[in-house]
């Protein structure tokens, strides 16, 4: 009888733990459907025109829906933000890690490819920059994504001529406000295609990191 009784406890609570993960991953799948239509949408508005419904009508559900997930359009575009920032990073971080000095061409190469090929990304970055305003814990969130952002450039040029701390972090803002130049600048070129438009910023891109570089 102990033994039956064991038994239908084992059961029971591998049902409640395959229960459990089974919510973990609806939760985590309907995020990632809510997180995926801010991006749509914060690319196309400012970042103080984007309201909780239009995020709820692109994804196609209610706006109560969004609110089991994210209190409010601060939390939701910051969410949405840091995960543009995260696979950059992690870009950048395998490069600069995998290499001697550091490979500026490739960081550069790979970083402008990344904000072309995920617009919505940097159309948000710079809908941010423009007009946007948060609260203190959700600029917090933001300026941490950030540092590590400019803790991969500082690793770059430490690699590259080991220069002292001091310079490298103004370095490092230099070298991000340049590549953003690049890609503002040259976003929407008149009579290019998109594929002369990358060709160009990949060259322009390319001189900012000999000059870096020398």
């Amino acid at each position: 009888m102990n033994r039956d009784n064991s038994e239908n406890k084992t059961r029971a609570v591998k049902g409640k733990t395959a229960f459990s993960r089974l919510r973990e991953q609806e939760k985590s799948a309907r995020q990632d459907v809510i997180v995926d239509a801010a991006q749509r949408v914060f690319a196309v508005k400012p970042f103080n025109k984007v309201s909780i419904r239009d995020v709820a009508m692109e994804a196609g559900i209610s706006h109560a829906s969004i609110y089991r997930y994210f209190p409010d359009q601060q939390a939701l575009f910051v969410e949405a933000f840091l995960r543009g920032a995260k696979e950059i990073v992690q870009v950048l971080d395998d490069i600069v890690r995998n290499s001697d000095q550091g490979d500026i061409e490739k960081v550069t190469e790979e970083f402008i490819i990344y904000m072309i090929e995920n617009d919505q990304y940097f159309r948000m970055m710079t809908h941010f920059m423009l007009d946007g305003s948060l609260s203190a814990d959700m600029v917090e969130k933001l300026n941490s994504m950030e540092r590590l952002l400019f803790a991969e450039f500082d690793k770059l040029f430490l690699k590259m001529a080991g220069a002292e701390v001091g310079d490298v972090r103004l370095m490092s803002h230099a070298f991000f406000a340049a590549l953003n130049g690049v890609l503002i600048t040259f976003r929407n070129y008149p009579g290019r295609n998109r594929e002369e438009v990358t060709r160009h910023m990949r060259r322009v891109a390319g001189i900012i990191a000999n000059k870096f570089k020398a």
